[in-house]
């Protein structure tokens, strides 16, 4: 069943409203209408209007005073008004004279809703005799209702709310107007002993009541209240003795109607919307005692069991169907309703207080939801089934239709299965299937309930009971005292599976008496536990549990437990006595049996049979979630010794639960950071609203298994992502987190895809012997035909048993047929498609055999979509028996760990706390970087550990002791530690502001004396105030530091200062995410709420760099502008992580300290927390400070015990941290004043407030600007700042981010091959290109050679940034690949003696390509450099800028040229990424700031989808310009034959900026090495490699101690030249000891298959035995260009002068003939005045016979003339290939004596280059005769 839910509230009494003015429109008399044409009528009509218009016109001729004319005006109009009033009243009396008793019907008694219920209903009895005496008992019922308001109402309603906990009625005056009985209705048809009667009540009374809300200092009075409904009056049991009756029980069946009249404050109230709210929360607490299923029982007789009377058992359970509907009100329409749309249903159910919500189905008007839920019926006749179907829309959900259905009908027919029109809508109608299930007192039939709920098929997520239990508690005896001796308060909470409920409190006693009774749904009663827990009212101390299983139920008399139960883990006598009652729920079949064989449309007359299945549209559209629980690190220990002096370990264990399903991992013994290795799967839907539960235990003997923390995530999360490997913290403990990999596995239904599946799941193990899924297996079964009969002649209840691999399935069993129908849906988990199989067994009752059929899973490979969907023959059966079967198998396509966008990677790739140890060692000269970046663990590498093998080494603490010997050397901040920024806000003036100081009366107006009050989350900022001014200038400054996620909004309001209450002079909100949007926004904010003025504001927000020298910018604003206010614009935020100490002194007494710490810079101070006693305490706290001078501040940590008893301290110049890398300092630092060994280990980092504001604003005059227009578009529209620094290429999106952490940055930096780091710089794969560089951060913006080669610079952006535009996580030129490892530990000993022969590496392996892009020309640039104040036009020194991602090119500057000529290269690896932007810009170089001359933008799949494109580009945002490129994309080849046309490609192109053309691409993957040599201590090596080719190098991790290491890391280089080109692998261990090196000559892969070598490599330098596993492959980048050059062609350059006479146009192809089209000719170039007479001549080379030479025709004075003449050769294409095409352009009009001069220009084509099978057609250059 769905989870209740509240629908929308349908406006009914809106419509209630409208009802009396539709009756009275209904009600007038209808007056008839003329049609006919009437001129004497129009001529009247004309002639009055004449007459009224004389009038006016006279008096304008004769000037006489229009007032006149408007008192004559109104006396005509006041008559005219009291004739058609009279006429009115006589209509109104003919017409009652003439229909009398149509108008009393109509108009007095318009609903029978408004009469009395004893004139409606006969059996309903008039008591006026009841009303008289409660008219006499009123105020004593006042009382009664007044304790009633006060101490049970009052207490509801402060528990509703927290805004209402102080809440308290005043006043309680219920009038003297009494409560009338309108009508009573005894019930005779109800069970012996109880005495049921319906009173309708109605009260319409002077009731006054006055309600205190104390907190908010409010009171509020209703005066005045009205309630109508029906109150069933229950008088049971009836006892032989007086007073006959042993208790009143009252309840409303439905909830009465209310209507409250407020007054006082509460007047608001009345506004709609806070009205309905009110009135529904005050029903509320009218419900919770007064409305089904809660009763107000008053006992009259003592010892009765007052529980059973309040909440006895119900009178069924009704199982609502909701099937479909049909022809719904569509109310989704567009443009205005002229086009009518589809709607979105949903459906809202109602059963008293039960309510369900169905899913919605988006666009149709026929929905089908097949949903199943459960109600209990607690009273019938009176409860009612109220279906509402709604469309789902944003803002207002629209009503479609509402249906209501009494379920005494239900209890009567056992079953309805019907459609019911929609009420109160125009069309529509539901499906409804409703079941009356009644409730057994045996068990004889629980496990035919139990066994047919499982083939109840519903989309919900609950699935169907099968019993119900009530738990009646009584009381408790002997409770425990709580701590301090005191009476505990009880309350018990009873829980089932996921459902719990809560008690009343009984207060200050051990012996509660609750008499509370609880109702729960029961699936499988032979599974299920009922937990009970008795607690104080805080709900922390448990004072006793009890746990009884449900299916000790089962064995007792009638299903009834009733005794006393001891409690666990509570006092010796304590104990509780509950009474539990079980009951089966049981539908009688044998009622339902001939509705549902009359609606059989496929009984044995049915004639013809469907041959195809229609299951649901929702059929095999589940999916699979598959969960690897990894590991936990840093869980709690519990398990501590002599009462927590010493602190142990625990034992911890996993529960998962998601969709029903729970799992369970191994218990790790003693173990505080344990490694699981399990993996878990299951199959779900795609509802929203299911959620993945992780809880974490520790596993104990003797008592309950203790909490360690959880993790709770939305499955659409999950779903969304696809792909999940982090760490995930735990929620509600200290500390702790589980490393999980949760991924949503897609499927396929493509048959090639099952090998890979396959391979995966033969590699993937883990220690719960799971193994994956490698498909999923749906099957439908629908229909059977012909089935033999039974023995006896009668047909058979047939039902359907579905085996696959231990796992069965079974259907329904149906009515009796020869031609059941199922129709239903099942699911199977398939490991092995090829070998496994199918079995469906039909029987009757399970037992007698009817026959089978057998489907072997692999038959589906050969199906199309792998489904199977038609009738198939069974055997053991009759010839003509068989059934209709749909069987599809989808292919689980699991994402290897890289594949995911939207991943990122989890910061700890190894499981245990050695490895974190090692890296923490390694990494010493790594304090610059925030966090060590790891690889993540991969999905299906083996982590398989021995059970043998306890880890003892996994012993760490997050608290260190003073005996620690191993210390961390760096922190391990949070990742959002440093991430904030300021938010700078420059009040500067107003103008126009209301005045408000008037004086004499307001006769003469003043001006105001304004303020300013600014308010950010709860920072609140107020100025100074400026004297009688209505344009005051404040000219102040505030800063507040904040995070750029903040959701703050900024609320500016000015006030006008007076002595009494300011007045308000208007306020502006700013939401401060558009802030950080742009930045800075220098702007007029217009005051809203007022009638005039506005405020000057510059907002800005300023994002931190690492850059020292930004410093000086920032100082300058200091020094250029000073604010009244007399603050300061801070230089620097400077951020401080205090992690923990170590070994500090003894207290003066030989205590160990409680350890505290206060920073202290300038005046501002902050204090830690105090540590527990400890000589090595841990903070972990976070701190910042606004740094004005960061030259002459200091920091000052002072050290103490409980800030009493100094312990040392530590003085932190801040201009130290400007020698340091990144402004970085992570450290120990040692403390003075106290020990030689007493150290601190904090992370000190500085960075710069990067401010992009001019002070001449603060200087000028007020700009006259647009309100709109901000300050920031106007800088950037002016000056386009180029900064000389890596960051100055990140794009706009990534400028607004958070820069990435240090580790990332190393990370990202490994794809761009020139950019290096040093070779002591010890961050794994990291290359290296000369010129060597300090450190990343100080790479400039464009690093250029001696010789002039440009390389590009590597820029850095958010995380998002870099996942959105750079490579994939797989994709990475340096990347973690994530083979799997078969069977073993990660970590293989040098004692594994079965090696695997190749490489198990990553599909992506290898797929990459090259972006080459020719920077060849501009024409038409902007002229920026003017002189003169732009009298005289000058020119512009123009570079270009190049944006791929985070990497940025830069060009060379030309100067002053408009048409430059760059003519250079880039080339950079890149997956082939659709998505990408590749960015242009063009700046004018200047001193100062570069001018913008233009941008434009394209997208990588285009430039892939082309893969060559010469072409023009217009650069935008400009008035001209353009940018001639050519852009290749360079796929990768395996042909050895492409590579000398790279070569020759590479001799034939030069480049301006000294780059050369890649010819190919080398692929390395690095799996393991196997024996390598000891070190020389004897200890085993922590090896790494080097792989060096060309000025490139990689580096990869440094593996834990073994002589068999593993890497399993992929690396990409750029080869120049293959045949020379030689690649270096230096082993060594932690890259100080070598411990062996491999030469690889790459023209080795030139002989080997498609070019790869994948195998164990001998090392040189090492023992004989020492080999490295590797894969090297070597891929051509098979470029057109190359080609184009090999023809003679390329691009051209407009600007420069070359040598070429003109182009020409050919076509080449070979279709059984070699064919040659010369098109036309164009710019030829001639030296005479005249024009030229052209002709081309050509010939085929070597032809010494001249036989293949042609010419065209002469075309007669034209320099761009046109041939298109077509000539063909007769030879092979071998032959062809063989030969050289020589054409020549000759002048036709050249003289005898100039013959020499009569070739225009001549080329030659190699046709051995050209692909002439399927043809090119292109431009070649012509060129000067050679001599």
């Amino acid at each position: 069943m769905s989870h209740a839910d509240s629908g929308p509230k349908n406006d009914s009494d809106s419509e209630k409203k409208t009802e009396p003015a539709q009756d009275s429109s209904s009600g007038e008399m209808e007056v008839p209408q003329t049609k006919l044409f009437d001129a004497k009528a129009i001529l009247w009509t004309f002639g009055k209007c004449l007459t009224a218009l004389l009038p006016v016109y006279l008096a304008g001729y004769y000037r006489m005073s229009t007032s006149l004319v408007v008192f004559g005006m109104m006396v005509y109009a006041g008559w005219k008004h009291s004739r058609e009033a009279k006429e009115a009243r006589l209509r109104s009396a003919i017409q009652l004279v003439s229909d009398e008793h149509e108008y009393i019907s109509s108009k007095s008694f318009r609903s029978r809703r408004d009469l009395p219920s004893w004139v409606n209903f006969p059996d309903v009895e008039k008591v006026e005799w009841l009303n008289k005496v409660i008219h006499q008992a009123w105020p004593y019922i006042g009382q009664y209702l007044e304790k009633l308001l006060t101490e049970t109402i009052a207490a509801s309603i402060r528990g509703s709310s927290s805004h209402l906990q102080t809440l308290s009625f005043t006043k309680v005056d219920f009038g003297g107007k009494p409560m009338k009985v309108v009508g009573v209705k005894a019930h005779t048809e109800n069970e012996k002993g109880q005495i049921l009667l319906d009173v309708y009540i109605s009260y319409v009374g002077d009731v006054e009541i006055n309600v205190e809300v104390k907190r908010y200092f409010c009171k509020a009075g209703v005066k005045g209240i009205q309630l109508h409904g029906m109150m069933r009056v229950i008088l049971e049991p009836l006892i032989g003795d007086v007073p006959i009756v042993g208790a009143v029980t009252m309840f409303f069946i439905q909830r009465p109607k209310l209507t409250i009249n407020w007054t006082g404050l509460t007047n608001l109230l009345d506004i709609p919307g806070l009205n309905v709210m009110s009135d529904t929360m005050i029903m509320d607490a009218i419900a919770s005692f007064l409305v089904l299923p809660n009763r107000l029982t008053v006992p009259l007789v003592p010892d009765l069991h007052v529980a059973q009377l309040r909440c006895p058992l119900p009178r069924g359970v009704v199982r609502i169907h909701l099937v479909e509907a049909d022809a719904l009100a569509s109310k989704d329409n567009y443009v205005k309703g002229m086009m009518s749309g589809m709607s979105d249903p949903y459906a809202m159910l109602r059963v008293g207080p039960q309510t369900f919500k169905s899913r919605h189905l988006d666009n149709t008007l026929n929905p089908k939801w097949d949903e199943m839920y459960e109600v209990i019926v607690h009273e019938v006749p009176g409860q009612e089934l109220e279906v509402e179907v709604f469309d789902k829309d944003p803002d207002h959900d629209d009503f479609l239709g509402r249906i209501k259905l009494d379920l005494g009908i239900v209890k009567k027919s056992k079953i309805v299965d019907e459609w019911f029109t929609l009420k109160d809508t125009s069309t529509g109608r539901v499906h409804l299937k409703l079941e009356w299930l009644t409730l057994e007192a045996d068990t004889e039939r629980l496990e035919e309930v139990v066994k047919r709920n499982e083939s109840v098929v519903s989309k919900t997520a609950k699935p169907p009971s099968a019993a119900i239990l009530a738990v009646y508690l009584d009381k408790a005896e002997a409770l425990p005292l709580k701590k301090g001796n005191k009476d505990p308060n009880p309350i018990v909470q009873v829980s089932m599976e996921d459902i719990t409920r809560d008690s009343r409190i009984c207060w200050n006693t051990v012996n509660p008496q609750w008499e509370d009774a609880f109702t729960f749904f029961i699936r499988d009663p032979s599974k299920q536990d009922i937990n009970i827990q008795v607690k104080d009212n805080d709900r922390v101390q448990v004072l006793g549990k009890l746990s009884v299983p449900v299916s000790r139920l089962l064995s007792c008399q009638d299903l009834t437990l009733d005794e006393w139960f001891n409690l666990e883990n509570s006092g010796p006598e304590s104990r509780i006595h509950i009474n539990t009652v079980l009951r089966v729920l049981w539908f009688d079949e044998v009622a339902a049996a001939s509705s549902l064989l009359s609606s059989d449309p496929f009984s044995k007359s049915s004639a013809t049979r469907p041959q195809k299945t229609t299951p649901h549209s929702s059929f095999a559209t589940e999916g699979m979630l598959r969960i690897h629980l990894v590991e936990g690190q840093n869980l709690v220990a519990k398990d501590n010794m002599m009462g927590g002096m010493v602190k142990g370990k625990s034992d911890p264990y996993v529960k998962i639960q998601i969709g029903g399903e729970t799992f369970k991992s191994q218990v790790i013994k003693e173990n505080l950071n344990p490694v699981w290795n399990e993996m878990y799967e299951v199959v779900l839907t795609q509802l929203p609203g299911q959620e993945l539960t992780l809880e974490v235990f520790d596993r104990d003997m003797d008592m309950k298994d203790d909490f360690m923390g959880r993790l709770k995530m939305n499955l659409s999360d999950i779903i969304s992502s696809q792909y999940i490997n982090e760490w995930f913290t735990l929620s509600d403990v200290k500390r702790g987190r589980v490393h999980l990999t949760l991924e949503w596995l897609p499927t396929e239904t493509q048959p090639e895809k099952l090998e890979q599946v396959l391979q995966y799941q033969s590699k993937s193990s883990y220690l719960n012997k799971a193994v994956p899924t490698a498909a999923l297996l749906f099957v439908y079964v629908e229909r059977a035909h012909e089935l033999p009969l039974k023995k006896s002649g009668k047909e058979p209840k047939v039902g359907a048993e579905l085996i696959l691999r231990g796992t069965s399935r079974k259907t329904t069993v149906s009515d009796r047929s020869s031609f059941p129908q199922w129709d239903e849906a099942f699911h199977f988990l398939v490991q092995d498609p090829l070998n496994e199989d199918l079995v469906v067994k039909l029987s009757h009752n399970w037992d007698f055999s009817l026959g089978s059929v057998v489907i072997p899973v692999r038959e589906l490979l050969s199906e199309p979509d792998l489904m199977l969907d038609q009738w198939l023959n069974l055997d053991g059966a009759s010839p003509q028996s068989q059934i209709l079967i749909r069987a599809q198998m989808k292919i689980l396509c699991p994402q290897e760990t890289e594949s995911s966008e939207d991943y990122e990677e989890p910061k700890r790739p190894e499981s245990s706390s050695i490895r974190r140890r090692r890296q923490q060692e390694e990494l010493v000269q790594k304090s610059s970087f925030e966090e060590v970046p790891p690889s993540p663990v991969s999905r299906t590498s083996s982590v398989s550990v021995p059970e043998e093998v306890e880890f003892p080494e996994v012993t760490e603490v997050p608290e260190v002791s003073s005996s620690d010997d191993l210390l961390p050397l760096h922190t391990s901040p949070d990742p959002g530690f440093g991430a904030e920024g300021v938010f700078r806000l420059h009040l500067l003036e107003a103008e126009d502001l209301v005045a408000k100081d008037n004086m004499m009366g307001g006769m003469v107006k003043g001006k105001s004396d304004p303020y300013v009050k600014i308010h950010v989350g709860d920072t609140v900022f107020k100025s100074n105030v400026i004297k009688e001014n209505l344009n005051p200038t404040w000219n102040e400054m505030y800063e507040l530091v904040l995070t750029p996620k903040s959701i703050s909004d900024v609320l500016v309001e000015v006030f006008d200062k007076d002595v009494d209450k300011d007045d308000f002079l208007g306020r502006v909100k700013i939401s401060l995410q558009e802030i950080i949007q742009s930045q800075l926004t220098d702007k007029w904010f217009s005051l809203n709420d007022v009638k005039h003025g506005r405020v000057h504001m510059i907002l800005e927000w300023l994002p931190t760099v690492t850059q020292p020298d930004r410093l000086q910018k920032a100082l300058q604003l200091q020094s250029e502008h000073s604010y009244l206010n007399k603050s300061v614009p801070s230089a620097a935020l400077f951020f401080i992580l205090l992690e923990r100490a170590h070994n500090l002194p003894m207290k003066k007494s030989g205590k160990e300290p409680k350890a505290a710490a206060e920073l202290v810079m300038g005046d501002i101070s902050h204090k830690t927390k105090v540590c527990e006693r400890s000589m090595s305490p841990e903070w972990s706290e976070a701190f910042h400070f606004l740094v004005h001078n960061p030259t002459e501040e200091i920091l000052v940590v002072k050290l103490s015990s409980a800030f009493e008893q100094p312990l040392g301290s530590v003085v932190l110049p801040i201009r130290e941290l400007f020698s340091k890398p990144d402004l970085l300092m992570d450290q120990w630092f040692s403390l003075d004043g106290a020990d030689p060994d007493s150290q601190i280990l904090m992370r000190a980092q500085l960075k710069i407030l990067d401010s992009s504001l001019d002070t001449s604003v603060f200087h000028r005059k007020k700009p006259v600007v647009e309100e709109e227009h901000s300050m920031a578009e106007q800088h950037k529209e002016k000056a386009p700042v180029t900064v000389e620094h890596p960051q100055a290429a990140v794009s706009k999106e990534s400028e607004k981010k958070p820069q990435l952490t240090k580790g990332r940055v190393s990370e990202l930096a490994a794809f761009t091959l020139p950019v290096s780091l040093p070779e002591d710089h010890h961050t794994p794969s990291v290359p290296k290109t000369k010129p060597d560089i300090e450190d990343l951060s100080r790479v400039p913006d464009s690093t250029t050679k001696g010789d002039g080669y440009m390389e590009p610079v590597k820029t850095f952006g958010s995380a998002r940034e870099e996942q959105k535009h750079m490579e994939k996580p797989e994709e990475q030129s340096h990347k973690k690949v994530s083979p799997s490892v078969p069977t073993e530990e990660s970590k293989v000993s040098s004692s594994t003696d079965v090696r695997p022969q190749k490489t198990i590496h990553d599909p992506n392996f290898g797929s990459k390509g090259v972006l080459r892009i020719h920077l060849l020309e501009a024409q038409d640039l902007v002229a920026k450099d003017n002189m003169m104040g732009g009298m005289v036009k000058g020119k512009s020194d123009p570079y270009v800028k190049i944006h791929i991602g985070d990497t940025t090119f830069k060009s060379h500057v030309i100067k002053e040229n408009l048409n430059p000529t760059w003519n250079e290269m880039y080339e950079l690896i890149l997956s082939p990424d659709h998505n990408l932007d590749v960015k242009f810009e063009v700046y004018d170089k200047d001193f100062e700031s570069d001018d913008f001359l233009g941008r434009f933008k394209l997208k990588l799949g285009h430039i892939i989808s082309s893969q060559y494109n010469d072409e023009w580009f217009t650069l935008n945002d400009i008035k001209h310009g353009r940018v001639h490129l050519v852009l290749e994309w360079l796929p990768t080849s395996t042909q050895r034959d492409k590579l000398d046309q790279v070569m020759q490609m590479q001799s034939s192109q030069t480049y301006l900026n000294k780059s050369v053309p890649s010819a190919a691409l080398l692929f390395i993957y690095l799996e393991r090495a196997h024996d390598l040599p000891l070190k020389k201590s004897g200890k085993e090596p922590k090896a790494a490699a080097e792989l060096s080719l060309g000025g490139t190098t990689y580096k990869t991790k440094v593996c834990d101690r073994s002589t068999s290491p593993y890497w399993n890391e992929a690396f990409d280089f750029m080869v120049y030249d293959p045949k020379k080109d030689v690649l270096v692998i230096k082993l060594s261990s932690a890259w100080d000891q070598p411990i062996g090196s491999l030469v690889l000559p790459i023209r080795e892969l030139l002989s080997k298959p498609d070019l790869v070598m994948d195998q164990w490599l001998n090392l040189d330098g090492a023992t004989a035995k020492s080999q490295i596993l590797l894969r090297a492959q070597l891929k051509i980048l098979d470029s057109k260009m190359a080609a184009l050059v090999a023809m003679g062609s390329g691009p051209v350059l407009s600007n420069k002068q070359t040598a070429t006479t003109g182009q020409i146009k050919i076509s080449l192809s070979y279709q059984k003939k070699l064919t040659v089209i010369i098109h036309a000719c164009r710019a030829l170039v001639t030296s005479s005045k005249d024009s030229l007479d052209t002709y081309v001549s050509l010939i085929l080379l070597p032809d010494k016979s001249k036989a293949t030479k042609r010419k065209t025709s002469v075309k007669k004075k034209n320099l761009n003339p046109e041939f298109n003449e077509r000539f063909e050769f007769d030879m092979s294409v071998e032959d062809a290939q063989r030969r050289e095409l020589s054409v020549c352009v000759k002048n036709a009009s050249s003289s005898f004596m100039n013959r020499d001069k009569d070739v225009i220009g001549q080329m030659q084509i190699d046709l051995g280059h050209v692909d002439l099978v399927s043809g090119v057609t292109e431009w070649f250059d012509l060129k000067e005769e050679q001599n």
